[in-house]
């Protein structure tokens, strides 16, 4: 675990959890509440910022309320807390920074897009739930 990723452990509340138990409870949740297209990618030899971008996409406004606040939730219940978190689900986008692991949740049509994937290419998938 590289500085960022513990340094974000501390702050978030002294969570032992480490960068690839985030990404795949985070993911996990998300398939609970019907996200779709989710992958976890490891960028961590391509990005300098992260080990890994946990990506899905749900179909309406609520469904990505309710991913995301779900998400935060369960994080939260195991004292990992977001340095930062940004966007809305009116705008398509939403983004928490957990340090070593970054969540984008999307509306398809912004998913489609971004194409974060195909920036992103040269990581590996680490987890992929369909």
């Amino acid at each position: 675990m590289d500085e960022r990723g513990l340094s974000a452990i501390i702050e978030a509340g002294g969570s032992l959890l480490e960068p690839a138990e985030i990404a795949r409870l985070a993911s996990e949740v998300a398939s609970d509440k019907q996200a779709t297209n989710i992958v976890v990618l490891d960028v961590h030899a391509s990005c300098s910022f992260a080990d890994y971008f946990v990506i899905a996409s749900a179909g309406s406004v609520r469904q990505l309320n309710a991913v995301w606040e779900s998400i935060l939730d369960a994080l939260k219940a195991d004292g990992v807390l977001p340095l930062h978190k940004e966007g809305t689900a009116d705008s398509g986008w939403l983004l928490a920074d957990y340090g070593s692991v970054v969540i984008h949740l999307f509306a398809v049509e912004e998913r489609e897009f971004y194409e974060l994937e195909t920036l992103w290419k040269d990581a590996v998938p680490f987890l992929r739930i369909e």
